[in-house]
């Protein structure tokens, strides 16, 4: 696949010229245009301002839009993977979707709600959080659409525990109602980065009963990159793919804007390569979670989070424009 996209007619891209001052305007995702600013979209921005799920700091209810601000900086041509991602697919901020900050049953059920009318549209999510919880009612949808889907979920953290102070829908416990809904594909599911303490090891049983593989932040410095990303896709294969990234799953020095920091994680560098390995999966949709600025110094915990959603995003639109030429060149 060449770096520019075959045909003529390209999507509404940000615009690029020696002139352009990133740090002016409005702080749409990486400056696309505004869903209401094109006819459709392939790959929709959207944020959830929710964190009533939290157990520990809260703040990831302005995640999002610190997201959308560090992400002025980016640009349309992704060297690392050789690709205009802005060019190759529609990409348009979608706003954000309101959750109910008081009520989370109510707020899971918006989200869900509102996942479920973007996607109806036949556009793709990149959604930025929020706390964790915000992934049950993401996954819901997706799995609507797509049927159980393959999760690699990066995180300090399982978050496959049954409850929280009797909380059933909590940034904890996603995918332990993920998988019990029937919405994961049991044989493709994996953690990666977790480390850290636990309450008890039966935590890790229920964990591999679920049907998770880990691969935690130590594995990732001993083995390297290559090695884990090879395992990663031997056990998606070509399944739909679903990404969802806590933010957390870095180390406190890449991001300590964040609401459950854990000692001795990913830097950014091993994060972005991870999901740079991924170029040949079957990604449907993707979620960032947990940025919360609050605790954060100089944008570091919002600079590597959006850079992390552009790969996601470079991710989606490779595939999209690659089933689209598939599409326009099948012998009639």
């Amino acid at each position: 696949m060449t770096a520019n996209p075959p045909d003529a007619t390209r999507p509404v891209a940000p615009q690029e010229t020696d002139a352009t001052l990133h740090f002016t305007g409005p702080a749409t995702f990486g400056r696309v245009p505004r869903l209401d600013q094109v006819d459709t979209a392939d790959i929709a921005v959207v944020g959830v301002p929710f964190d009533a799920g939290v157990s520990y700091r809260p703040g990831a209810r302005f995640g999002a839009n610190a997201v959308r601000e560090a992400s002025r900086q980016l640009r349309p041509y992704n060297p690392a993977m050789d690709v205009y991602p802005f060019h190759y697919a529609q990409v348009a901020d979608a706003g954000d979707i309101t959750a109910n900050p008081h009520n989370i049953d109510k707020a899971v059920e918006s989200i869900e709600a509102g996942a479920d009318a973007l996607l109806s549209t036949g556009a793709q999510l990149m959604t930025l959080g929020g706390d964790h919880t915000i992934a049950l009612p993401l996954l819901r949808s997706v799995a609507r659409r797509h049927g159980p889907v393959a999760l690699l979920h990066f995180d300090a953290h399982l978050d496959t525990w049954d409850s929280h102070f009797g909380a059933q829908y909590t940034h904890g416990t996603p995918f332990r109602r993920a998988a019990e809904e029937g919405l994961l594909d049991t044989s493709a599911l994996s953690h990666v980065g977790t480390r850290g303490s636990l309450y008890s090891k039966e935590d890790l049983d229920e964990d591999t009963k679920l049907g998770f593989g880990i691969v935690t932040a130590a594995d990732v410095m001993r083995r390297g990159v290559d090695e884990v990303v090879q395992q990663l896709k031997e056990r998606i294969g070509k399944r739909p793919l679903y990404i969802s990234v806590d933010i957390d799953v870095l180390d406190p020095a890449h991001a300590p804007g964040t609401g459950t920091p854990e000692a001795g994680g990913l830097t950014s560098r091993e994060l972005l390569e991870i999901v740079r390995g991924l170029a040949d999966c079957y990604l449907v949709s993707a979620d960032l979670v947990e940025v919360a600025p609050a605790y954060d110094h100089a944008e570091i915990t919002s600079v590597a989070a959006s850079h992390t959603a552009y790969e996601l995003i470079t991710l989606m639109s490779r595939q999209i424009a690659f089933f689209r030429w598939v599409e326009e060149n099948k012998p009639s």
